[in-house]
C-alpha cells in the first residue's frame, strides 16, 4: 500500500490552502473532497482581499483546486468514514478503501443549522438572493439599513442579534419554537439597542415580494434578510475517533501549530475554535502545513 507524506480531509478553504502549500513542498499529498464545503454558499464574498468586487464562494472553491492541481495535488472526490492512528502512521478509511498517511490535517469545517420546515431548493435560492444569510462578519455590510430578521433566542440569539445592530436599526429577533427564553441580561440588552422581539414558532417560509416570508406568533412577517441564529455542528468526529482531544463545543483543539493531541494530526478552519473566516482558515492552513512540511523534514531525505 502506498504511503502519502499528508492526507488532508476537507477541500474547503483550509484544506485546499493546505494543498497548494504541501504540493509546493515537494510533498506526496492527497486530498480528499466530499464537495460540502461551507464556503460553496457563499454567492458573494465581499471581505475577501485581493476581489474589491467580490468573489463567489464556488468561484473561488475552482480556482484553488485548480492551483492546488498544477502543483500535483491529488484530489479525490471522497467522502472519510473512519480515521486511526495504528502504529506511526494514520489509517485513512473512505468505505471500502483504506489509504495511509505519515501525518493528517482535517479540516472539515462545520454545517450550520437551519431553520425547520424550510426546502432545500427554498434555502438555496433565498441564499443566492442574499435573502437568507449565516455570517454577519461576512455580510453584515450588506444589510446596512436594511429589514432585518435574526432567528434565535437566549444568549446566541441575543448576541447576533446585537452585531448585527450596528449595522441597522430594523431588527427583530423571532424564536423559533415558541416563546422566547432570554435572561433578564438579554432582554435588558435587547431593550437598551431597540431590537424588538416576537414569539415563534416560523413557518411557512417563501420568497415574496422580493424578500423572505414566514409565519410568527404575531402573524406573517417580510424581511429583507434573515440571519438564522441556530448555532452550527462541528465535524469533528473524525478527530474524536482517531482520540484527538475537542471542546465542550466540539471544536478541535490544537497548538500554537495547529497540532492536535495526537501527534502528527494536524487541524485548521471552522473545525478548529476561533474566527470562522476564509482569511483565518487559509492563514491556519499555511501554518499547518509548514509546520508538517517540518516534521517530516526531520525524517526524510533531502530532495537530490
Amino acid at each position: 500500500m502506498d504511503l502519502d507524506d499528508c492526507i488532508i480531509i476537507g477541500a474547503g478553504p483550509a484544506g485546499l490552502t493546505a494543498a497548494i502549500y504541501l504540493a509546493r513542498y515537494h510533498l506526496d499529498i492527497r486530498l480528499f473532497d466530499c464537495g460540502t464545503s461551507r464556503a460553496s454558499w457563499i454567492p458573494t464574498s465581499h471581505n475577501h482581499a485581493g476581489f474589491p468586487d467580490g468573489i463567489n464562494g464556488e468561484e473561488l472553491l475552482e480556482r484553488m483546486r485548480e492551483q492546488a492541481a498544477k502543483y500535483g495535488a491529488l484530489r479525490e472526490p471522497k467522502r472519510v468514514t473512519d480515521l486511526i492512528k495504528p502504529d506511526e502512521c494514520f489509517t485513512v478509511t473512505c468505505d471500502d478503501e483504506i489509504y495511509r498517511a505519515r501525518t493528517v490535517l482535517l479540516a472539515t469545517g462545520v454545517v450550520n443549522n437551519r431553520p425547520e420546515g424550510i426546502d432545500d431548493q427554498l434555502h438555496d435560492e433565498a441564499l443566492s438572493r442574499g435573502l437568507i444569510r449565516y455570517c454577519p462578519v461576512c455580510d453584515g455590510y450588506e444589510v446596512t439599513d436594511k429589514k432585518v430578521a435574526v432567528i434565535g433566542t437566549g444568549d446566541h440569539g441575543t448576541a447576533e442579534a446585537q452585531f448585527i445592530r450596528t449595522y441597522t436599526s430594523d431588527i427583530t429577533l423571532v424564536s423559533p419554537d415558541g416563546d422566547h427564553d432570554l435572561s433578564d441580561a438579554c432582554s435588558e440588552a435587547l431593550d437598551e439597542a431597540g431590537i424588538r422581539r416576537v414569539a415563534g414558532p416560523c413557518g411557512g417560509f417563501a420568497m415574496e415580494n422580493g424578500a423572505i416570508a414566514f409565519d410568527t406568533a404575531e402573524g406573517r412577517m417580510q424581511f429583507d434578510s434573515m440571519y438564522p441564529a441556530l448555532g452550527s455542528v462541528v465535524r469533528s468526529g473524525l478527530a474524536r475517533s482517531c482520540g484527538a482531544e475537542v471542546s465542550e463545543d466540539d471544536c478541535v483543539l490544537v497548538d500554537d501549530h495547529l497540532e492536535t493531541s495526537i501527534s502528527g494530526l494536524f487541524a485548521a478552519g471552522d473545525v478548529v475554535l476561533g474566527l470562522d473566516q476564509i482569511s483565518h482558515a487559509m492563514g491556519q492552513a499555511g501554518v499547518a502545513s509548514t509546520a508538517i512540511r517540518n516534521r517530516l523534514a526531520e525524517k526524510m531525505p533531502l530532495r537530490r
